[in-house]
Order: structure tokens, then C-alpha cells, then sequence
């Protein structure tokens, strides 16, 4: 199985996907949103996700509750939001073992401009060639330095170098932040020759506010989103998918969107 026929576990045929990411308990706490997360897993599946971003734990002990829908798992980790010294993150999985595992593609981060950016880089480029060797296609978390923050950090510049970085090094799909406007984001997908797909963050986004980012980046020629909190951590989590999905491969208004959200609440 080749990495074409790969992407299109998590690309629909309009060229666009949905991804929720559920990864977050390797490093962060998830509770109590996520303390039953077959249920979430499921009912997320059901209404609208086209693939998921996940642990080895998860996918090992949830893996009915997907549906069938695209793996893609998280091979990079070694830290804890318990530790009080950055340390930077280790390949925690192999390529290899994605492929037991059934996974569809692999997730791993780039941290351009961080103290650790030669470690970050290098198993970048290791862990992409070997996953291509395997036809397993790698999504690039590409974050301008890393979690270590600055004033300067992430411009819409420093994004798009990240983004063309981990692109020139292999990517397959480009995950990163949201640049700001319409017009910065036409630029970084304009400079990129792999799918960019755009996460949430750290930081609860309202849901108007979230569902512009996501018109103006698929607007602006993104393939999609790869997000997380914002979606299984709402007080409906399957409504809000549902939704989500309707915006980015039915074109929802905005005005939609949020009627559909107050009136399903």
C-alpha cells in the first residue's frame, strides 16, 4: 500500500479533510473531557471527522470506536506537562511499528527557532525517510519555536518558513497554526507545495471566532483542519463536529453554522 492510496484514508474525494485530533494525553491532561474516550472517539466518527490524530494507547485500546475512519498516529513524545525543565521531544514510535499498529499516516512535530531545533529537525528528517520507505505518509506539526513562545514566534512569516521548511523536507500534509487573515494564509498556501491544514491551540476558541478561521483558511486554499480541544472539549462534542464537517466539504455559512449550533444546544 503506497502513500497515495494512503492519504486517501483521510482525504475525501473534494480534496479536503477533517481531522480531530485526540493526541493530547501523552503530554497534557485531557480530564474530564476526555474521560471516556471511546464515547467521544465514536460519536465523533459518526458525525462528520474523516480521520484522527491519535496515541499508540488510543488506537490500541479504542480502535473499534474510529469507524473505519483514517489513523494517523503520534510517534513523538518523551515529555510531560509535569516537567519544570524543557526537554525536547524524542521518536517515541517507529515508522515501523505504525505500520503494525494499522495506522494510515504518522504525526510528527517541527520546532524551527527553539533551543532544540537540531533534535527536532533531525528526527524530522529521519523519521520522514524512513516512513516513505514504508509508504506511510507524514503530516508535519510545524510550529515556528516550538511551545518556548516570544513576542515574534509565530508572525505569518515564521509560519510560512516553518511550513516551506517541513515541506522541503518531506511532508506529506503540513499542520500548523492559523496565520491570522485570509490574506496571510492565501500566501502560506501559496508557498507550500504540500495540503495545509490548520489546528486549534492551546486557547478555547469561541465557536464564530473558530468557524471564521476555518472559512477564511479553506477560503484562502487549505485542505482542512487538524484540531482538537476546541472540538471534544465543547459541551457537544458530536454537534459541534457535525457542524464543523458541514463547513468544511458543504460550505455552511457562518450564520448557518451558528443557528445550527444554538438550535441543536
Amino acid at each position: 500500500m503506497g502513500i497515495k492510496h494512503r492519504l486517501n484514508h483521510i482525504f475525501l474525494p473534494n480534496g479536503r479533510t477533517f481531522i480531530l485530533a485526540i493526541d493530547h494525553g501523552s503530554n497534557f491532561n485531557v480530564l474530564p473531557a476526555l474521560k471516556n474516550p471511546g464515547k467521544v472517539i465514536r460519536e465523533c466518527a459518526s458525525s462528520g471527522a474523516d480521520a484522527f490524530l491519535v496515541s499508540p494507547g488510543l488506537l490500541d485500546k479504542f480502535s473499534a470506536d474510529f469507524l473505519g475512519k483514517g489513523i494517523i498516529l503520534r510517534i513523538d513524545g518523551g515529555v510531560s506537562m509535569l516537567s519544570q525543565e524543557p526537554r525536547p521531544l524524542q521518536t517515541v514510535v517507529e515508522p515501523e511499528e505504525a505500520i503494525f499498529s494499522g495506522a494510515d499516516a504518522l504525526v510528527t512535530m517541527s520546532f524551527p527557532g527553539s533551543k532544540f531545533e537540531s533534535e527536532s529537525l533531525g528526527a524530522l528528517a529521519r523519521n520522514i525517510q524512513k516512513a516513505h520507505r514504508l509508504g506511510l505518509p507524514v503530516v508535519v506539526e510545524a510550529l515556528p519555536r516550538g511551545f518556548e513562545g516570544g513576542d515574534d514566534a509565530r508572525t505569518p512569516e515564521n509560519i510560512i518558513f516553518a511550513c516551506r521548511q517541513a515541506a522541503e523536507l518531506g511532508a506529506d500534509i503540513v499542520k500548523t497554526a492559523y496565520t491570522g487573515n485570509k490574506e496571510s494564509m492565501r500566501e502560506l498556501c501559496e508557498s507550500v507545495f504540500a495540503p495545509i491544514v490548520i489546528l486549534g491551540g492551546a486557547r478555547k476558541i469561541p465557536e464564530r471566532e473558530l468557524f471564521g478561521e476555518i472559512r477564511d483558511a479553506l477560503e484562502a486554499g487549505a485542505a482542512g483542519i487538524a484540531m482538537g480541544r476546541n472540538i471534544w472539549g465543547h459541551k457537544n462534542p458530536a454537534l459541534y463536529t457535525s457542524i464543523i464537517a458541514k463547513l468544511i466539504h458543504e460550505g455552511l455559512e457562518i450564520e448557518a453554522a451558528m443557528e445550527e449550533l444554538n438550535t441543536g444546544s
